[in-house]
């Protein structure tokens, strides 16, 4: 089946990351411009690195949570005319709740929730002026279940998606419309790390029995940001091979 796409400018948050990368190169090869992310110059460069061959069939841009000062530079460039957003931004914040620190949690919530929340409203009204748009969050299995030390992670992806389940239903009768993919353990970036260490213990948690591969969940997003699957909105796929369904 031959995907179609309507619009030609992509905005990825965390463009860093190894899903990012294979994503964008999906995108260039299906004539859509990767605007890709990054916090800082390692990752700017590595990115220019992992896409160089492409030259200018990608931009990058810099852009850290909870700066507002980027989100404006941001979206008065390179994403002031964009058609879709995948967004793969999550800070990192594992320890108990218990023991947290409470200046650490609210920062973490200010940059992972209340911070996107500015990302999904300077979005909308760019594709509400196109009246269309579409709109990917990449939540995590984690989401619904959750391990020891994840409980703030878990939460902020929760919240994540009810913003962009909200954006669906309140925009898509005028043409902005949005879903969640939570993918399981993906053998790519830190996920490959984890896997590396506690491989056999993770898989046999898994029905399929492997890991996520991440052209399987570019392919999806892919799939996701199509006409063929503008019907999907306002709600989560989840692409875990059966893990969060088993005991």
């Amino acid at each position: 089946m031959e995907l179609k796409f309507v619009g030609r400018r992509a905005l990825v948050l965390g463009g860093t990351c190894d899903l990012a990368i294979t994503l964008a190169k999906i995108m260039i090869g299906s004539s859509i411009l990767p605007i890709l992310t990054y916090r800082d110059e390692e990752g700017r460069n590595s990115i220019r690195q992992s896409l160089g061959q492409w030259g200018n069939k990608f931009e990058t841009s810099f852009i850290k949570l909870g700066d507002n000062k980027s989100l404006e530079r941001l979206f008065s460039g390179e994403a002031a005319d964009i058609d879709f957003l995948v967004d793969f931004a999550q800070g990192d914040y594992e320890v108990f709740v218990a023991a947290a620190n409470e200046d650490e949690v609210h920062s973490y919530f200010a940059e992972n929730v209340a911070f996107r929340a500015e990302v999904l409203k300077k979005a909308a009204r760019v594709m509400l002026k196109k009246k269309n748009g579409r709109m990917v969050f990449v939540s995590s299995a984690a989401a619904v279940r959750a391990n020891p030390g994840q409980g703030f992670y878990a939460a902020a992806k929760l919240a994540s998606e009810q913003l962009y389940k909200n954006i669906g239903i309140e925009l898509g009768r005028r043409g902005i419309t949005s879903v969640t993919l939570r993918p399981g353990y993906i053998d790519a970036g830190r996920g490959g790390r984890f896997l590396r260490e506690r491989g056999d213990e993770l898989l046999k948690r898994i029905p399929v029995g492997r890991p996520l591969s991440s052209s399987e969940v570019a392919g999806m997003i892919m799939f996701l940001l199509s006409e063929t699957a503008q019907g999907i909105n306002a709600t989560e796929i989840i692409m875990d091979g059966g893990l969060t369904q088993s005991k």
